[in-house]
């Protein structure tokens, strides 16, 4: 129950934080974290876009090297072939800076 809870209350807060990021593309409308398998779920209204654009990340690590905090993504997959392309090429299997606060939450 613990679990869900703060997955919950990391999952607000990350769709607040990557909406600031992606604000120029469009809006995540919702975003669910589970901890326990490490995977996240995306629902995304993207500018362009017709219909919501799901994303799941399969699995993520949350690492800290020299004091800095980083997540690698695992597997992802997309609903819009376009936007897996550009996943697997940006973000799959790659590090991304994460704040503090964003790293205790994972």
């Amino acid at each position: 129950m613990f679990t869900a809870a703060k997955d919950a209350l990391a999952s607000q807060a990350a769709r607040r934080y990557v909406n600031g990021l992606i604000k120029r593309y469009g809006e995540v409308s919702e975003l669910k974290i589970n901890s326990k398998a490490k995977s996240v779920d995306l629902v995304c209204l993207l500018i362009g876009e017709n219909e919501p654009v799901t994303v799941r990340i399969d699995h993520y690590r949350v690492e800290n090297h020299q004091g800095k905090h980083f997540v690698e993504l695992g597997g992802c997959s997309c609903s819009r072939p376009w936007l897996q392309n550009l996943l697997e090429d940006h973000a799959c299997g790659r590090r991304l800076g994460l704040p503090g606060w964003a790293a205790a939450a994972l």
